[in-house]
């Protein structure tokens, strides 16, 4: 099967469903000509026409207002925010408006629309461009969550996103996009609420999001020369979250470690460490559950401190091997 990035992953499954459905288009700063902050929209203008690929004023809010009026009138935007920060400025209009329409308007509104955008730390940005901010999202009810670690999977869930009648924040961490994978030509779609195992294994559950699920990987194959077997779980959207997968995995292996790039304080990890404790898997557990996340302080710039700032793979080798008291 054919290799493609993770950024061509994007644009290919945006550029299908656009060319199989005229109502879906996308709206955002520079995304035409100028092909967006990433490139993730470069050539698409040429395709499309500016009527579907639509570059718009520096107004989050007004951004998102647009989508979200376009999507009661029938439309499926997609929205393309710059940074992951920048959903702060765009807050009321997703939490207040597209979050609660269908639900105060019995089913009769609907809001089918994706706001796409890019998140995480490693590219330098400084503390204003690199935060990960999907536990505010995921606490909203009417609101779904997706964070793709793979080129496979993201073209998968864009599709489902992009088909679904709800509000979806779909997160594309930034150093993902230059990542590689077998990626099918044809249109597919990998359902909301669906984990997937990366990696089978009997002693620990590792389980991790984003760009977390690479360095949970790598430490995994480390630890397997120490006799270790860890087991990777890629929730791949938040909410809907697919406990069961989960409750079957920590079951097996009675130990869990939970890794996000977000501060662990009152990070995501904390739900799904409360969601075990509260489950069937709670008997089966051997030791603590272990919460790993980023530092309670903003991003540094200097890229020493911004390693420092969030897990790295030495820090899940260490969290595994202290639930398992061999550290």
């Amino acid at each position: 099967m054919r290799e493609i990035t993770y950024l061509e992953a994007v644009r290919e499954a945006m550029s299908q469903e656009m060319r199989e459905n005229e109502d879906v288009f996308i709206l955002g700063e520079d995304i035409g000509v100028y092909g967006g902050a990433f490139g993730v929209t470069r050539g698409m203008i040429e395709e499309f026409g500016p009527e579907r690929v639509r570059n718009t004023p520096i107004s989050e809010s007004g951004i998102a207002g647009a989508a979200i009026g376009s999507a009661l009138t029938g439309m499926r935007p997609i929205l393309e925010l710059q940074f992951s920060d920048f959903i702060t400025i765009a807050m009321d209009q997703m939490v207040n408006q597209a979050a609660k329409i269908r639900y105060m308007y019995g089913g009769k509104g609907k809001v089918p629309m994706v706001l796409r955008t890019p998140s995480g730390s490693g590219t330098g940005a400084a503390a204003q461009h690199s935060q990960s901010l999907e536990a505010w999202v995921a606490h909203i009810p009417g609101l779904k969550v997706v964070q793709p670690s793979t080129a496979h999977d993201v073209k998968g869930l864009l599709k489902a996103a992009i088909d679904d009648d709800n509000p979806v924040i779909f997160y594309e961490h930034k150093l993902l996009y230059k990542t590689k994978g077998e990626v099918p030509e044809e249109q597919y779609s990998i359902p909301l609420g669906k984990a997937d195992v990366k990696r089978e294994g009997t002693d620990v559950t590792i389980v991790a999001t984003a760009i977390m699920v690479h360095h949970a990987l790598e430490a995994a194959e480390e630890l397997e020369k120490e006799g270790i077997s860890a087991e990777v779980v890629d929730p791949r959207t938040l909410v809907p979250l697919d406990t069961e997968t989960i409750i079957n995995s920590v079951s097996k292996t009675s130990r869990l470690v939970v890794v996000h790039e977000a501060v662990k304080r009152g990070g995501y990890g904390a739900e799904i460490a409360s969601m075990i404790a509260e489950s069937e898997a709670f008997d089966y557990l051997d030791a603590p559950i272990k919460r790993l996340g980023g530092a309670s302080s903003p991003i540094p710039y200097n890229p020493e401190l911004e390693k420092m700032h969030v897990p790295q793979v030495s820090d899940i080798i260490q969290a595994v091997k202290e639930t398992l008291n061999k550290a």
